[in-house]
C-alpha cells in the first residue's frame, strides 16, 4: 500500500520513533495501542514509501538503519512541538490540575499567601500546592519551581512576571517607645534612637529617605540599635515590645498600625531602597503556562490588588 496521505505518513513516522525508543515491536505496539502485526505492517509501508530500509531486524533486537535514525532525528522536534501544542489546547478545556510548586519569602508567605490557599484549593480540588518559604532567591528553572512570589523594585527581564500590587516600606515604633524617647522630627534625629534594622550580612546599616514635601532629594542616614534580624516578623515583634524604631514592609506592619499598636514615624518622609516597591509573581518563560499557574496568579491578584496600606496609620503617639 502506498502512503499517499500526509496524516498516514506522519503516523507511520511517529511509529518509527516509538520503535526506536522502545527497542521492540511488541513494546512499541503496546504504547501506540496497536497489535504487533499492525506495527510491523506500518513499518513495511513506511519503508516502501521511503524506498530503502529503515529498520534492521535481528533475532534478538530491532535497530534503525542510518536512514531510519536520520528520519527520527529530523522529525523529533516537530513531534515534540505537536505534543506541547496539544497539551496547551487540552489544558484550555480542563479545570486547573496537578502539582504547583511555589516559593515565597517567609514573612510574606506566612502572612499573606498561606491564608489564601485553603479557599483556592476548595475552588480547585484537582490542584496540589507545595509552598517553600525562604528569603533565599531560588533559581526557578534549576529547582523546579512553577512560580515565585518576589518583593522587588522591578520585574526581572529574564522571566515572565505578573504585578500583584505595589508595596512600600514604613518606619514604625510602639507608642510606649515614643513616649519614652520622643518622636523624631527628621531623619537625622534617628542617630539618637534605637533603630531595629534588617540584617544584610556585613553591610553597615543605613536608611534612605525622600522628602515627600520637598524636591524629591534623598537623604541616607546611618543607624544603629540593639537588635537586627533577617526577618520582618522578628523586627515587628521587637518594635511591638518597645525595643526601638523599625523599618518594615507594609504587609508586616499594617494590622498593628490599624489596631494602634504601632505608629508611623516620620510620616512626611518616604523610605526608599530598603525593600522592593512591587510584589511580583514570576516564572521561567515557556510557551505553555499551566492553568493551575494562571488560576493561582489570578487568585493572588484579586486578593492583593489593594496593596497593604493602612488608612488608620497614626503619626502621633497617644498619652
Amino acid at each position: 500500500m502506498k502512503l499517499k496521505k500526509i496524516d498516514s505518513l506522519w503516523s507511520h513516522v511517529h511509529g518509527l520513533g516509538m520503535l526506536a525508543a522502545m527497542g521492540s515491536y511488541t513494546a512499541a505496539a503496546q504504547r501506540l495501542g496497536l497489535s504487533k502485526a499492525a506495527m510491523s505492517q506500518r513499518m513495511a509501508e513506511l519503508e516502501e514509501a521511503a524506498g530503502l530500509p529503515l529498520v534492521r531486524r535481528t533475532t534478538r533486537s530491532v535497530r534503525l538503519t542510518e536512514a531510519g535514525q536520520r528520519l527520527v532525528d529530523s522529525t523529533r522536534g516537530a513531534f515534540a512541538e505537536i505534543e506541547r501544542s496539544f497539551a496547551g489546547i487540552k489544558d484550555l478545556a480542563e479545570a486547573p490540575q496537578g502539582l504547583l510548586r511555589v516559593t515565597a519569602p517567609v514573612a510574606l508567605g506566612r502572612q499573606q499567601i498561606v491564608p489564601l490557599i485553603p479557599a483556592f484549593l476548595r475552588q480547585h480540588p484537582a490542584v496540589r500546592i507545595e509552598l517553600e518559604l525562604s528569603d533565599r532567591l531560588s533559581s526557578l528553572a534549576l529547582e523546579g519551581f512553577d512560580l515565585a512570589i518576589r518583593h522587588a523594585a522591578s520585574a526581572p527581564d529574564t522571566h515572565v512576571a505578573w504585578t500583584l500590587c505595589e508595596t512600600r516600606s514604613l518606619l514604625v515604633a510602639s507608642r510606649a517607645y515614643l513616649r519614652r524617647r520622643g518622636m523624631p522630627a527628621a531623619p537625622l534625629d534617628l542617630a539618637g534612637h534605637d533603630c531595629i534594622h534588617y540584617l544584610r550580612g556585613d553591610e553597615a546599616p543605613a536608611w534612605s529617605f525622600e522628602d515627600l514635601a520637598g524636591d524629591g532629594s534623598r537623604l541616607s542616614v546611618p543607624v544603629r540599635g540593639p537588635f537586627a534580624a533577617n526577618n520582618s516578623e522578628a523586627l515587628r515583634e521587637a518594635a511591638l515590645g518597645g525595643a526601638g524604631i523599625a523599618l518594615l514592609p507594609d504587609f508586616s506592619a499594617r494590622k498593628d498600625l490599624a489596631a494602634g499598636r504601632l505608629v508611623v514615624v516620620l510620616p512626611g518622609w518616604r523610605s526608599v531602597g530598603a525593600f522592593g516597591e512591587h510584589l511580583y509573581a514570576i516564572r521561567p518563560y515557556s510557551p505553555h503556562v499551566p492553568r493551575a499557574v494562571h488560576a493561582f496568579v489570578a487568585c493572588l491578584r484579586e486578593a492583593l490588588q489593594g496593596g497593604f496600606g493602612s488608612d488608620k496609620a497614626d503619626g502621633e503617639p497617644s498619652a
